[in-house]
């Protein structure tokens, strides 16, 4: 059957989803998969994975969901090649980053897993220092876009109770490098599990990045490593 994915918002408690889910089964779908991207103010954000037995019947399931109190669909979207597993899927951009034998390769490999993990338009690896693009998708925004968007956002990140907001662009340090890494998307705000999600694929990235300059280093400069 058609797969769809559902972002929705419901009310945090008991109930709240079962009631969702039924909905859902009473126009003949299936939810095959549930992701909690976020919570808070008696509030509780989810994504869904459903099977319908056909695409015409979308209207129809979100008529029946607008039934129901406290519940807002925020966004709906096919899915190809199977049902989405966002934990296996960002599992997998990790290990072939670690797979990555050089600094290039392990920036192309963290840009173009991170727009099909996060079924992004664009991702780009910055180095706000440079100011220098040292990775990105062809359809990332351009340098001077992207540096100026990590440095105002490290800025406002210092200030006091500063607190993430929904955005359609995330972005994570590589504390190590100095490095940050930049993921876009129109139409659906990354969340605070995805942020999490990300933060920690950045960190993975640092840490085999320091490996490989450690590696080349020490191929430069073979009588320091004896």
């Amino acid at each position: 059957m058609p797969g769809f994915v559902l972002r929705i918002w419901l009310a945090d408690r008991p109930g709240a989803l079962g009631a969702v889910a039924s909905r859902i089964g009473a126009v003949g779908g299936d939810v095959v998969g549930i992701d909690i991207l976020e919570r808070g103010d008696g509030r509780v954000i989810d994504e869904l994975a459903v099977e319908l037995p056909s695409e015409d019947l979308i209207p129809l399931m979100l008529s029946k969901l607008g039934e129901l109190d406290a519940v807002d669909v925020e966004d709906v979207r096919a899915v190809t090649g199977g049902v989405l597993h966002p934990v296996v899927d960002v599992l997998e951009v990790a290990a072939e980053v670690l797979a990555q034998q050089t600094v290039g390769g392990l920036f192309g490999a963290l840009v173009e897993g991170a727009v099909t993990a996060y079924v992004a338009e664009w991702s780009a690896v910055v180095d706000p220092e440079g100011p220098t693009v040292l990775g990105a998708t062809p359809e990332a925004p351009p340098a001077p876009w992207l540096e100026a968007f990590v440095t105002g956002t490290r800025s406002a990140a210092r200030e006091p109770r500063a607190a993430a907001s929904a955005s359609e662009v995330a972005w994570a340090g590589l504390e190590v490098s100095g490095l940050a890494l930049l993921v876009g998307r129109s139409g659906r705000p990354f969340r605070a599990r995805e942020r999490r999600q990300l933060a920690t694929l950045a960190r993975i990235a640092d840490h085999r990045w320091r490996e490989l300059v450690m590696r080349e280093g020490m191929r430069a400069h073979p009588a320091r490593s004896s």
